[in-house]
């Protein structure tokens, strides 16, 4: 383990011990000091290793120095960041360096954004035909705790909504090439909708996977040559009470978030301006004990035989990831297993390193199936109905 604090480190693995029932931490996990601010002992941490699983946060501040370690003395890194711009600029800065180290950088390998990405993919391929395009509707249910989040991701949420015009600029300098539409065009719904089958009001969800599975979908269709899936990402909310409280905070965040003096407010007292969700404490043992989530998927296509370039879709299909509660339980696990499945499953990984995607580096691993192994279930809910 390496961080800051040799204390804190020690902390940490005694934590770990007693959840695993040991009396001790056991001298065989090793401590290394190192810190972002200082790339010399980056450097030193990246030279002993294979893998890095980088756990800083806001990745924006503090990420880039980790990754920059990485590439440079060659160890593949992954994270579980869910803010677009740092991960788009990884790639920006990195991919074509990491490819001539032969290393991996794999970013949003959390509950950001893994269920999303790898969902769409285990939704293409239980499809018999061509799946064109999917829907994902995520619940979050809570026990009489609540639910509670860090305010880390709070912070990286004012930040990210705050700099949207750079993501923009950014990703103009990249120049990723258009993703062709294959099939009838997904229906885009309006940010606020009734859904008949959650009979619930849903959201466009406001988090990364969108953008992750985008980035996935250019990668299958540009190097593998597969077929594009469009994809829509929701979250749903509950009742008529849940949209009027979000739409109240959302106006005010939205208005704070463009000030210095507004951002600097929403960060100081996240609790007061979220309702309660977002604390500096994060969420207590019975909260997470209490929480779970399921992301639904609802894809469509055509059936084996069938042109999707002519007519409509003609079969669908509904999918189900679900887990423990996401933020402090579901993202570990889906990081702990996504570095085993780089470390084991290198022969399935793409050809070359580089910056990618997680449904882009494990598309061919066995990462589906160490998740189901460790409590992140996806299943087939409705088989393929023509």
């Amino acid at each position: 383990v390496a961080g800051r604090s040799r204390e804190k480190l020690r902390a940490v693995l005694e934590r770990a011990a007693q959840r695993l029932g040991k009396a001790a931490p056991g001298e065989e996990v090793g401590v290394l000091l190192c810190d972002v601010g200082d790339a010399g002992s980056l450097a030193t941490m990246a030279r002993q290793t294979r893998l890095v699983l980088n756990c800083v946060g806001p990745y924006r501040f503090f990420g880039e120095p980790v990754v920059e370690a990485c590439v440079e003395n060659g160890a593949s890194c992954i994270d579980i960041s869910g803010e677009p711009q740092f991960l788009e600029g990884m790639y920006l800065k990195y991919n074509e360096k990491a490819a001539e180290k032969g290393v991996y950088v794999v970013g949003s390998c959390g509950f950001d954004s893994i269920p999303a990405d790898m969902g769409v993919l285990y939704t293409r391929d239980k499809l018999k035909g061509t799946l064109t395009a999917v829907e994902s509707f995520l619940s979050v249910k809570s026990g009489p705790e609540g639910v509670g989040v860090h305010d880390g991701t709070w912070k990286s949420a004012v930040y990210g909504l705050a700099d949207e015009d750079n993501l923009k600029k950014l990703r103009r300098q990249i120049g990723y090439a258009p993703v062709p539409v294959v099939g009838a065009k997904l229906k885009k719904r309006g940010f606020l909708f009734y859904s008949p089958e959650f009979k619930e009001y849903c959201i466009t969800f406001m988090g990364s996977d969108g953008s992750v599975v985008k980035r996935t979908q250019r990668y299958l269709h540009t190097e593998l040559q597969q077929t594009p899936v469009q994809y829509g990402a929701y979250v749903t909310l509950g009742g008529l009470g849940s949209v009027i409280k979000l739409m109240f905070m959302g106006m005010l965040f939205l208005l704070l978030v463009k000030f210095n003096f507004g951002r600097k407010l929403l960060t100081k007292y996240p609790k007061f301006f979220s309702g309660g969700y977002f604390t500096k404490e994060g969420p207590t043992q019975k909260q997470m004990d209490g929480t779970s989530f399921t992301m639904t998927f609802f894809g469509e296509g055509y059936s084996e035989g069938q042109d999707p370039q002519n007519g409509k879709p003609n079969v669908k299909i509904c999918t189900e990831v679900k887990g423990p509660e996401p933020g402090y339980i579901a993202t570990p696990i889906a990081m702990v297993q996504a570095a085993l499945s780089l470390l084991e499953d290198a022969a399935s990984l793409p050809k070359r390193g580089g910056v990618y995607s997680p449904g882009a580096a494990f598309s061919k691993t066995k990462l589906i199936d160490r998740l189901n192994k460790r409590g992140v279930e996806f299943s087939v809910i409705s088989k393929p109905e023509v």
